[in-house]
């Protein structure tokens, strides 16, 4: 218990520090057929030291490449970085703010782009980055389910809710639950006793909430899947109380299905693969709790060797 409760703060301080550091990409993906036009707008500049936003381009086939560099104040455009499309890229003001944009998007300009900036003479900053896809497959919503992945009884006193998006063009999205008391309070973040842990794979999308049942009033629990294609929400309801019976009434098995009886979509999720998600939860927790503990031992090593040199 303690070990999880260490990494998850670990993972839990590291994440906060790198929001507090990032420039703002509000786009996941943006998806154009060819010959179309796309702009990619950059926020959060006020924490930048100089007036200049850099623009970075990176492939899988490719090294991470600068494009261009636009003032943020007046718009002009610094591209002398041997970038070979750097002519298809100009500036274009974006909720009163300069932003990228390609007149006429080919296949080539495939991509992720970030926007960055100095903070300071030695720091740089980025966003989150913009995954370009060019195609002729339309934009498509992403199917969710919830699931009721693990019952009291196997993790004591923890409980784990699984959220699945998958068939979704283009396959990224981002996963945030939320929870509302039975007494009708408005949505809000989970409680601080849960634990979220998220898989990507290439046909789906997965997130784990591990909830820690020490609140005695029952909440529904739900995702929220943030796609290009529009928010899709998924909600599943949840307490303390034990599983639902295995016979449901057939106008609650929509809303209450269990692993057992399996969802009605076309791509069920066996046991099989809940029990390998929540292996794969397992092992990543392992491995942070390790990092964390490597930082923390280079750290210590490093400020001995300074007060020895002192």
């Amino acid at each position: 218990m303690f070990f999880l409760q260490a990494a998850a703060l670990c993972c839990l301080s590291s994440a906060l520090f790198t929001m507090a550091t990032e420039l703002i990409q509000n786009d996941l993906t943006l998806t154009r057929r060819a010959g179309e036009s796309v702009s990619f707008s950059c926020g959060g500049t006020d924490q930048c030291s100089t007036a200049v936003v850099y623009w970075y381009q990176n492939k899988v086939s490719d090294k991470f490449r600068v494009i261009i560099g636009i003032n943020r104040r007046t718009g002009a455009i610094t591209s002398d970085y041997n970038h070979p499309q750097q002519n298809d890229f100009s500036a274009v003001v974006k909720q009163n703010s300069w932003a990228l944009e390609l007149k006429t998007v080919k296949v080539i300009h495939s991509a992720i782009y970030y926007c960055s900036c100095s903070q300071s003479s030695h720091n740089m900053i980025f966003g989150s980055g913009a995954k370009l896809y060019v195609t002729a497959t339309p934009v498509a919503k992403p199917s969710v389910t919830v699931y009721q992945a693990a019952s009291s009884d196997h993790l004591e006193e923890k409980r784990s809710l699984l959220c699945v998006a998958s068939q979704m063009v283009p396959p990224v999205v981002k996963i945030t639950w939320k929870s509302q008391k039975q007494d009708g309070s408005p949505l809000a973040a989970p409680p601080g006793d849960t634990e979220q842990l998220d898989i990507i794979e290439s046909d789906y999308t997965a997130s784990i909430l591990l909830i820690h049942q020490q609140d005695e009033n029952s909440h529904t629990y739900g995702c929220s899947v943030t796609h290009e294609g529009g928010t899709v929400e998924g909600q599943i309801e949840e307490g303390v109380s034990q599983s639902p019976p295995k016979e449901l009434p057939p106008d609650t098995l929509s809303t209450n299905q269990t692993l057992t009886e399996g969802p009605s979509s076309e791509h069920p999720v066996s046991q099989k693969q809940v029990k390998l998600l929540c292996l794969v939860y397992t092992v990543l927790i392992t491995k942070s709790l390790v990092y964390c503990c490597g930082v923390s031992l280079l750290r210590l090593i490093r400020r001995s060797r300074k007060h020895a040199a002192d």
